[in-house]
């Protein structure tokens, strides 16, 4: 999600994009276009892609829409889109639920993916901060995370505002000497972090998994309080009796999430989405294959369809 060519891939995935196929998966599936979410990161957008191009193997039109993550839910509440194909345990649960406790949105399962999204800093840093991972030891440290822009305190490079993750408010409620900085689009968020790592340069960022930068370098994420729904939801239930967010963020699977009309308009395709499943370790060679190698998305998309035929036949029967 460093994408030199991202610019290339959503045009790709976005212009015209509309494809037409003539036997449907079930006879009673509709041949309307499924809208399928595309959102900012490398992974969701190899994750829809592969979803893609099996529900047209099984003879689906299928249509890929750019849409915000969070705000993706309102069009999904009135299908206007489909299916979104990555909702993170750890960002995403919030705006999943709200929406599927109106029934209009449903839940179709795992992925087979695991997030984790938390704040992360390379190894080279536990020499000026001994403290970590505890997350006591930030602010100690603060001056040693920070930058002309931001000291005295420490500063914290955040995903995209879109991505959610309460990092703003988290900071607030534990009373952490740092400064939040979002960055503006994925690329840009790793591109700080390879910066800083050929300088051996003070960092500290969101990082998430499944994802190529915890593989190639070495680092460790903060451990904050434990996350619990009551810590977001119960000011008095953490350590701040005044404030929520005073703890970590979730972990937990990638979820596959619909219009709760896609089961009735097609079935076919209902059962091959609730069937897709992929773990990290394969997303995070198809990730690497395209952020660092230079690969294209669609040339990495079609590999795994070739390498993973029996695999993908097996979900569409």
């Amino acid at each position: 999600m460093l994408r030199r060519n991202l610019a290339f891939y959503l045009i790709f995935i976005t212009t015209g994009f509309l494809v037409f196929s003539f036997s449907p998966s079930k006879a009673e599936d509709s041949q309307d276009p499924i809208k399928l979410t595309l959102h900012d990161w490398t992974g969701q957008l190899v994750t829809t892609n592969l979803m893609a191009e099996v529900l047209k193997k099984a003879g689906n039109n299928v249509e890929l829409v750019q849409a915000d993550y969070i705000a993706q839910f309102a069009g999904l509440k009135t299908g206007d889109l489909h299916v979104a194909m990555e909702i993170w345990e750890t960002t995403g649960r919030d705006a999943m639920d709200e929406a599927t406790a109106t029934g209009n949105v449903e839940n179709l399962g795992e992925t087979g993916m695991m997030a984790i999204e938390e704040w992360w800093y390379p190894a080279y840093m536990k020499e000026k901060c001994p403290g970590l991972p505890n997350w006591e030891a930030l602010n100690e440290c603060a001056e040693a995370f920070s930058t002309p822009e931001t000291a005295p305190k420490g500063r914290y490079v955040g995903g995209p505002v879109t991505w959610g993750g309460f990092d703003d408010e988290r900071v607030e409620a534990l009373e952490l000497d740092y400064e939040v900085i979002h960055a503006g689009t994925d690329a840009a968020l790793f591109a700080e972090l390879e910066s800083a790592y050929q300088r051996q340069a003070p960092v500290l960022l969101w990082v998430y998994s499944p994802h190529w930068a915890p593989s190639k370098y070495e680092g460790e994420w903060v451990e904050f309080p434990e996350y619990s729904a009551e810590c977001y939801n119960d000011p008095s239930a953490g350590l701040n009796p005044d404030l929520a967010y005073d703890c970590g963020k979730p972990r937990g699977p990638i979820w596959k999430v619909a219009w709760s009309g896609v089961k009735d308009k097609w079935p076919g395709a209902h059962s091959i989405i609730q069937n897709f499943s992929i773990n990290n370790e394969e997303m995070g060679a198809m990730i690497s294959a395209i952020d660092l190698e230079g690969k294209k998305l669609e040339d990495v998309v079609m590999q795994w369809m070739s390498d993973n035929e029996d695999r993908w036949k097996a979900w569409i029967n």
